[in-house]
């Protein structure tokens, strides 16, 4: 268990980053969903702000930062095996376009009604995709994490599971589409379960959360497994399944008290976009809190919030910093303690974000304090 002060801890500037030199969390203290450490810190594809995201530099990095879980978005190969892509459409993370032998399985498909063109993971096999070397999705925002092209392969979710119990942290794996993908035959949840189970993680307390933004799923789940599960809730439009469905319902209707009390009988905990607690104005800038984290809390449901991004322009107005003139001001560093501050204030269970090091930081120092 984490001692709760900051005595023997060394925080070191590398960058505008802040590495934490401590020991990773272990497996059991990952268990709790909030526990005597305070929120959870989950790895948003791992350290994304300092590494390619979902290659393993990138979760290692979250790892040796202190986060307390990695998270995999899951899709799957044509031959079934679940990889971590942030969509199935991979021109944007790595460097097919540049592979001549591919260039024929460059097509448009409609994902959850949206038309959209390139290489999609179903389209290759494992063995295929092991070719392919990732890259910097945004690099613009992040030209450091460029240095890192070329350097990963395309990591299965077995790999993600190894590499987090060699650090003694928990996953948080995505299926991402499942609606989609069960209409192509390549379902993710018996696939992800029995990766899980592979490595002895199928217990209420293993270190998991499974999360989608659809419902359908995560109710079959439910009946499958009892591992946690965290229904997302992003900040407009509606999960995919109901709309596919004719179910009228938008997330916003599932963050009514009524809404939240159906979430608690399938899942655990919801995953919401951070405007859902603390929304922004027309022009940028916080307004008051709305009453969700209470909400959810007395639906016994678990509120994780994402995602926490250190940029500017990640930022809400009253939380950026430097010279708006600056060239470099929208990827330069906001006050994102001061933001993650007001989070936790407002007793979310977990934090979902770019740069799990300042998140855990934040976290740490607000225990040392009190």
């Amino acid at each position: 268990m984490w001692n709760k002060t900051l005595a023997g801890a060394l925080a070191v500037l590398v960058g505008g980053v802040v590495l934490a030199a401590l020991q990773p969390a272990s497996a059991t203290a990952a268990k709790a969903g909030h526990d005597d450490r305070g929120p959870v810190i989950i790895g948003h594809r791992g350290a994304s702000a300092i590494r390619p995201e979902h290659t393993l530099l990138s979760y290692e990095a979250a790892a040796q930062l202190g986060a307390d879980y990695i998270e995999p978005d899951l899709v799957s190969t044509k031959d079934h095996v679940l990889v971590a892509r942030h969509e199935n459409e991979i021109s944007g993370t790595t460097d097919v376009a540049n592979h001549p032998e591919f260039a024929d399985r460059k097509t448009t498909k409609t994902i959850d009604g949206v038309p959209m063109t390139g290489w999609f993971t179903e389209d290759f096999t494992l063995a295929e995709l092991r070719t392919l070397r990732a890259k910097e999705r945004v690099p613009d925002l992040r030209p450091d994490n460029t240095a890192f092209d070329g350097l990963a392969q395309i990591p299965t979710f077995d790999e993600v599971i190894e590499l987090a119990q060699k650090y003694g942290v928990g996953v948080y794996p995505e299926t991402k589409h499942p609606t989609y993908f069960d209409s192509i035959g390549l379902s993710l949840e018996e696939p992800l379960l029995a990766a899980l189970k592979r490595h002895g993680w199928d217990s209420l307390r293993s270190p998991v959360f499974i999360q989608s933004f659809e419902t359908k799923n995560l109710k079959e789940l439910r009946s499958a497994t009892r591992l946690r599960l965290i229904q997302l809730i992003n900040a407009s439009g509606a999960p995919y399944d109901l709309v596919a469905a004719g179910d009228p319902r938008t997330y916003t209707d599932l963050v009514t008290p009524e809404g939240l009390r159906e979430i608690s009988r399938y899942a655990d905990g919801v995953g919401v976009a951070t405007t859902r607690i603390i929304p922004t104005g027309p022009d940028g800038r916080t307004q008051a809190p709305t009453p969700l984290v209470r909400d959810a809390h007395r639906a016994r449901l678990l509120v994780h919030t994402w995602t926490v991004r250190p940029e500017n322009s990640q930022l809400p107005v009253d939380y950026r910093l430097g010279n708006p003139d600056s060239p470099v001001y929208p990827r330069a560093t906001g006050d994102v303690m001061r933001y993650l501050d007001k989070l936790y204030s407002l007793k979310v269970d977990g934090v979902f974000s770019d740069n799990p090091g300042i998140a855990r930081a934040t976290r740490d120092r607000l225990l040392s304090e009190g």
